[in-house]
């Protein structure tokens, strides 16, 4: 049986398995902080991409302010590394809002909604634990998925939020993960997400209300945020390890992209096509999205090759273009497409250590999807 505590060589480890280098993963993390410091921003990273601990207290002790979470189970897996908290994500049914009403007994919890139903089961439950849960109005910008539609919906929100016990308005939210655009063509979107958010909180002041936290951003956008001057912080998840998304889109480098899955070459059977030891299992069935046609993630040692259909267990990948193919035995390593979803099915991260070696921690928050 394998060790798994203790330090090994990168040829020792099972495949497929989800390698991090630790020095582009801490060089994401500074360019971030610096930009977020030049622009008088706060940082508060998406933790859903990484899911893990060690991760988060490195991107704390960068100066990031607090903890973007998708869920309570990750929320509580994470509370005892910092004191501010957001859980970006509605929570209306009454175990989860227990839990988050229990957890804001002792740190500070805020929560994004998008409806008078999950500020009032909200408060309900804070009341009950004699607690206090931060809320943030989410508003639509665009991405067509949770958030109000219009200013004048979360001015109405927000007044309801006011008139509760148990919960306290702490401003407005919302996520622009629609553009998806070239950095330098994001000014026109992004001008109107500004707008608005400016709509928005002059409605607020006008009837007597503050937003003091106004949460925005996402990888895509996250260094073209100074162009929505309401931001008073960030979110972004990704840009901790990059992946394919963000590097064919143009807003990662290709040495920016941390996280590689090495898989093993099991078959060459069939003409023109060898099987990797990853299927949807590994890396999920997401396409690229700037390139929907490159196939299921980037084969970093055979450019030329491409992941064109994935099963649980079997990556099948067309190798007819190239003059050297990889060999059953060979290891390969694999940019995936999203990396997000690809943490959370994984057991264990394997540490890429300046001196080529590699250790495994865990990852803490998988399948934490309450």
């Amino acid at each position: 049986m394998l060790n798994f505590t203790r330090a090994m060589k990168l040829a020792e480890i099972p495949t497929p398995a989800l390698v991090v280098d630790l020095a582009i993963v801490q060089q994401n993390i500074d360019r971030l902080a610096s930009y977020a410091s030049k622009h008088r921003l706060n940082v508060r990273p998406h933790t859903k991409t990484h899911k893990n601990r060690e991760m988060a207290t490195m991107q704390l002790a960068a100066g990031a302010i607090g903890l973007t979470m998708a869920k309570v189970g990750e929320t509580e897996v994470l509370a005892d590394l910092c004191d501010d908290l957001l859980i970006a994500y509605p929570m209306v049914d009454g175990p989860r809002v227990q839990r988050i009403a229990e957890l804001a007994r002792t740190r500070t919890i805020r929560v994004a909604v998008d409806s008078i139903f999950a500020a009032d089961a909200i408060a309900t439950a804070a009341r009950s634990a004699k607690s206090t849960v931060g809320l943030l109005v989410e508003i639509d910008v665009g991405m067509g998925r949770v958030g109000v539609a219009t200013p004048s919906d979360a001015l109405k929100l927000a007044e309801h939020i006011s008139s509760l016990q148990g919960v306290r308005l702490d401003g407005l939210m919302c996520y622009p993960g629609q553009i998806w655009a070239a950095a330098d063509e994001q000014a026109a979107a992004l001008g109107w997400v500004a707008e608005k958010l400016h709509e928005t909180l002059d409605l607020w002041k006008q009837n007597g209300l503050q937003a003091k936290i106004v949460s925005g951003g996402s990888t895509p956008t996250a260094y073209q945020s100074h162009l929505v001057p309401q931001y008073t912080e960030i979110r972004p998840g990704t840009y901790i390890f990059n992946d394919v998304n963000e590097w064919r889109g143009g807003f990662a480098a290709f040495d920016d992209c941390a996280a590689r899955i090495i898989a093993t070459v099991v078959s060459d059977a069939v003409p023109n096509q060898v099987v990797i030891d990853g299927g949807t299992k590994t890396f999920t069935s997401d396409l690229c999205h700037p390139a929907k046609e490159s196939g299921h993630g980037f084969m970093v040692e055979y450019p030329l090759a491409k992941i064109v259909r994935l099963s649980e267990e079997h990556g099948q990948v067309d190798v007819s273009t190239l003059e050297q193919r990889p060999k059953v035995g060979e290891r390969v390593s694999v940019i995936p497409n999203h990396i997000c979803p690809c943490v959370n099915l994984q057991d264990r991260i394997w540490l890429l250590e300046s001196d080529g070696n590699v250790s495994p921690i865990c990852v803490d928050g998988r399948g934490k999807l309450s």
